[in-house]
């Protein structure tokens, strides 16, 4: 792997090749590995949402009116394309609202980009939405690979490392040290279903990518896919289905912990 090449490029055209090149492996966990606790905790949102396919006649409260809209459009409304990319990220970061991730004094944003610093040259990284207080703490990177070769799984190791850079780079800038290491959240979305992620940041891994040099220590990232009662239908139907409704917004009550 030492000899691969390294070359510049933005953090939306990084694929396993820059995860071999730099030493970086993903590696799946179940629930109770990855969470550390083998019982996910109830989700706090509106029983409407849990217990209903499709919002039922009458008033319903405007959090839960706009759930199903964004998930409709997340899932049917608009042809492949770009229209759907923004409909899956509009979902995205409506849900991080309604589950309170930008609590507390936090935002949520949409297509924020991050300069990092890549074998000597700067690049780009794009997060589709991201969460953040004075600092980047979620990265979420919508799965575009139905409709193109992109690889979001390695764009969002990439945004993680951007977003280390620019934490420090605006931390050195007020006079504060340097952070060492940074476990981010991440999450990749295709269409209505999410993919989690712990990504470790550390300065000797941004260090080996802005000189362009093979890491001696491995970065391993782990993975929790949604544990569905259909795994193999999970891609396609999302949280369109009850059952995976619940247990991913389980996942996402649980996900809060890694967010600081």
């Amino acid at each position: 792997m030492a000899n691969l090449i390294r070359s510049a490029k933005s953090g939306s055209d990084w694929t396993k090749n820059e995860l071999f090149a730099f030493n970086i492996a993903v590696v799946n966990q179940d629930v109770a590995t990855f969470f550390g606790d083998p019982n996910l905790p109830a989700s706090t949102v509106d029983p409407i949402i849990l217990n209903n396919l499709d919002p039922p006649p009458g008033p319903v409260a405007k959090s839960t009116r706009l759930f199903f809209r964004y998930l409709k459009d997340a899932m049917e409304r608009f042809p492949q394309g770009a229209l759907t990319e923004s409909a899956v990220n509009s979902f995205a970061a409506y849900l991080l609202g309604l589950l309170d991730y930008d609590e507390p004094d936090r935002v949520v944003h949409q297509r924020l980009e991050i300069g990092f610093v890549m074998c000597g040259s700067h690049v780009d990284a794009k997060p589709d939405v991201c969460v953040m207080d004075e600092s980047y703490l979620l990265l979420v990177q919508e799965d575009k690979c139905r409709a193109s070769v992109d690889d979001p799984e390695s764009q969002l190791i990439a945004e993680a490392i951007a977003a280390f850079y620019e934490n420090n780079r605006r931390r050195s800038a007020i006079g504060l040290p340097a952070i060492q290491a940074k476990v981010f959240a991440g999450i990749t979305m295709s269409g209505t279903a999410p993919t989690f992620y712990k990504l470790p940041i550390t300065t000797a891994l941004l260090e080996s990518i802005m000189t362009a040099q093979f890491p001696p220590r491995q970065t391993i990232v782990h993975k929790l896919v949604p544990p569905v009662p259909n795994m193999a239908q999970f891609l396609e139907n999302g949280m369109r289905p009850l059952e995976n409704r619940r247990v991913i917004l389980q996942c996402f009550e649980a996900f809060k912990q890694f967010v600081k």
